[in-house]
Order: C-alpha cells, then sequence, then structure tokens
C-alpha cells in the first residue's frame, strides 16, 4: 500500500468509529456464498439499525391503531407519534414550519404529487419545463405525461463528459415560456452533487419555482430547505435507514395552500356532501387515507440516529471511502469510472473493459459484495456515455476502507475470470 492510499484509509477512521456503528446493524452480521457480507447498494436502499427495528417494533407491540378522530388511547398515542415523526423529520430538513412536510410513499409519489397538484394547475400549452440529463426517470416521467396531456415542453440541460451539469445552457433555456425546473440534488448513476442552490436562485430571478429530487442527497449530507430556498424538496425514507414505502414531500405553505390534491378519499376532508366537499388545511389535505404510520414513526427514528451521529460526520466518512475507491480503481489497468465530476457523493459508477455490468455483479456477489447493475433508472445518462450500463457501488457511513479493499480485490477477480 502506498503512502497515499494509507492516508486516505485512515484519514476517516481516526475520527469516525466505523465498528461501534455497524455493531447497530444486524444484517452486516450476514454472510453470503460462505462470505462477509459487504454491502455496497446503499443508493438503491440503505440499511436499517437496531433502533429503528426497536421503535417499529414497540410501535406495532403497544402503539398500533389508526390515527385522527378517535378519542381512545391507543388512536391519541399513534396519532401523536405520528404527528412527532413530521416534526422531526421538518427538523431534519429545516422546514419552516410543520405543515409544509407531506408525508408520501416516496420520492416518486412526491414528485407525482407536485406533478398533479402544481403542474396540472400551472403549466399548460407552450409552456416549457426545465430538467437535467442527470434526473431518475421518476423526474422525467411524470413530466412526460404532463407535457403530453398539456402540450407543454420538456427541455433538457446537457452534461460534460465529468457528468457535470453545463450551467451556461441551464441559463439559456430560460425564456418567457419557462414555467418550472426538476434537478436532482445529486445523481444516483453518477454521484455528482449538483449546484442547485446557484440554479434555484437563478430560476427564482425569473419568477419560475423549482422542485429537488434529494433522494440520493439526504442521506448523504445536511440539506437545509431554507438556505436553498427551493420550492420543493423530496426524500424517501429507505435511503435514510428506515422503513420502505415512506417518504417526504417539503413544499412552500404559499404554493401548497394554492395546489390541488393529487388524491381524494379520508382525512384530506374537512366536510363532504354531494353537492360540494370542502378539502382540509395543509398538509393533510395531500394525505388522503389511512397513512404508512408505521413507517412514518420508523422514519421518525431513523432521522433520530442520523442526527446523532451528525450528517456532516457521515459526509467526512462516506467522501474518505469515496476517495479511497477512486484512487484505487484509477489505478486498475482496464477498469474505467463513469462520471468524474469534482464535488461527488458517496457513488462509484465503474466499467471493466470486456466484461457486461451483469457479470460483475454475478462474480462479486460471489464473493459476497452487493453492487447494483445496470442503467439505474438514468438511461439519458447511459446513453450520454454510450454505455448499456453500468455497475455501481454506493457506500454508507457503516461502511469500512477494509470493505473497499474486498472490493478492489473482487473486480480484480473478475478481470482474471475474463481475460
Amino acid at each position: 500500500m502506498s503512502a497515499i492510499q494509507a492516508t486516505l484509509k485512515s484519514r476517516s477512521s481516526s475520527a469516525f468509529d466505523v465498528e461501534r456503528i455497524r455493531a447497530d446493524f444486524p444484517i452486516l452480521k450476514l454472510t453470503v456464498n460462505d462470505k462477509p457480507l459487504v454491502y455496497f447498494d446503499n443508493a438503491a436502499s440503505s440499511q436499517m439499525p437496531q433502533q429503528v427495528i426497536d421503535r417499529l417494533v414497540r410501535y406495532q407491540t403497544t402503539q398500533h391503531a389508526n390515527i385522527n378522530r378517535a378519542v381512545h388511547h391507543l388512536s391519541e398515542v399513534a396519532t401523536s407519534e405520528f404527528e412527532e415523526a413530521r416534526r422531526k423529520l421538518q427538523h431534519f430538513i429545516n422546514a419552516n414550519e410543520e405543515r409544509e412536510v407531506i408525508f408520501t410513499s416516496g420520492t416518486t409519489d412526491a414528485i407525482n404529487l407536485v406533478m398533479h397538484g402544481y403542474g396540472r394547475k400551472f403549466i399548460g400549452a407552450g409552456d416549457e419545463i426545465i430538467l437535467t440529463t442527470l434526473e431518475h426517470h421518476s423526474n422525467i416521467v411524470p413530466w412526460q405525461m404532463l407535457a403530453e396531456e398539456k402540450g407543454a415542453k420538456i427541455r433538457v440541460v446537457p452534461i460534460n463528459d465529468a457528468g457535470e451539469l453545463l450551467i451556461d445552457e441551464y441559463e439559456k433555456l430560460f425564456n418567457e415560456r419557462t414555467k418550472f425546473v426538476g434537478v436532482m440534488h445529486v445523481s444516483n448513476a453518477l454521484g455528482t452533487i449538483n449546484p442547485i442552490k446557484e440554479m434555484i436562485a437563478f430560476a427564482h430571478a425569473r419568477g419560475v419555482p423549482v422542485l429537488v429530487d434529494g433522494a440520493q442527497a439526504a442521506p448523504h449530507m445536511k440539506v437545509d430547505v431554507q438556505d436553498l430556498d427551493c420550492d420543493f424538496y423530496a426524500l424517501s425514507g429507505h435511503k435514510l435507514c428506515g422503513p420502505t414505502g415512506i417518504g417526504i414531500l417539503y413544499g412552500r405553505a404559499a404554493l401548497l395552500e394554492k395546489m390541488q390534491p393529487f388524491k381524494g378519499g379520508g382525512d384530506m376532508i374537512l366536510s363532504v356532501t354531494f353537492e360540494k366537499t370542502i378539502y382540509n388545511t395543509i398538509p393533510h389535505k395531500f394525505e388522503a387515507g389511512t397513512p404508512p404510520i408505521a413507517a412514518a414513526i420508523g422514519l421518525g427514528a431513523a432521522v433520530d440516529y442520523l442526527s446523532a451521529i451528525g450528517m456532516d460526520a457521515i459526509a467526512a466518512h462516506e467522501l474518505a471511502l469515496l476517495a479511497y475507491a477512486t484512487e484505487q480503481i484509477n489505478a486498475m489497468p482496464g477498469v474505467r469510472i463513469i462520471g468524474t465530476a469534482k464535488h461527488k457523493a458517496a457513488v462509484l459508477s465503474f466499467a471493466v473493459d470486456g466484461v457486461h455490468p451483469h457479470d460483475i455483479g454475478t462474480l462479486l456477489n460471489q464473493e459476497g459484495i452487493a453492487v447494483r447493475t445496470g442503467h439505474h433508472c438514468a438511461q439519458p445518462v447511459m446513453q450520454r456515455f454510450h454505455v448499456p450500463a453500468t455497475s455501481r457501488a454506493s457506500f454508507a457511513f457503516y461502511n469500512s476502507m477494509d470493505e473497499v479493499d474486498a472490493l478492489i480485490a473482487g473486480i480484480r477477480t473478475v478481470q482474471k475470470i475474463f481475460t
């Protein structure tokens, strides 16, 4: 190991007790094919600490009931815990008001809520929506559906060979017909951190609201929606060490008040007759039916856990992992990193000469290493780099430098088998 490698490898461990943190995650004790599990598929879904598991069990065994309207003890407790989870998420992203946090089933649901509630009301024929080449399909397809319905047009911000947005081109796309911007905070396919604060400011100077897909940012860095000054921010719980089936949409209160509900049903109303329905106040008018109560409470426990560690400490450890893995892979002949932006989160997409990504994933799995292979719901990114798919290792704060070494050894094994 070179002096540079040793420095990179020790940079995080000296200030971050990863072994203590790993002890909180029961699943990390598993073996796969008689090898210790090395879980590098965190961009798809993170693992859950025992503290969150315990909170879910406590809710299900001592607090389970439907929320709102009932006066019996269990319902009152469940309602209180559900709303407390909302407050925790408000503080986690520094929203100005509790009512600006809407529980959804995840980022996809949150984006669709904005498309239906805001887009269908305020975007019309001839209007333009700006998206970026980096977007996840969840922030492309809903807007395509709206554009087809309304006769609107989608404009796309290109990227350079490093996977960075061309901001000059972004600014050139604006005109009097521009009505909306959708941009991801961090690319799930490449790890690129986009300059969204500057992009939001530019859009706002022209009266254009901005939705940020924060699914890949919220697990890896501190998010402050007031500092960003975004109009909407969407994230998913299962990428934040929480349960599946839960996420949130942050929306600026003034905009949420103007929006139409996405779904109709119980709890999103104040009164119903066959002549007229009066909708509930925000956030409840966007939360029709029985919500994922247990999942919301579990997500509240997850952000408690992350906050106790500290998002700055998490970011520093993950960036050390990324730097070490990048340095190691760059030294390997025949292996190419896809996405080399100056500012990245803990995502590393790569290709091995002459080897299909699915074969890479299969062989790494034999070594107990979990990576994601495919287009990562980002086919425009793959098309830009002229590849059908990549292998993606995505890191979390509970990953270790030794696990990165295992990944590098696994890639070498892949090369030996195919050469």
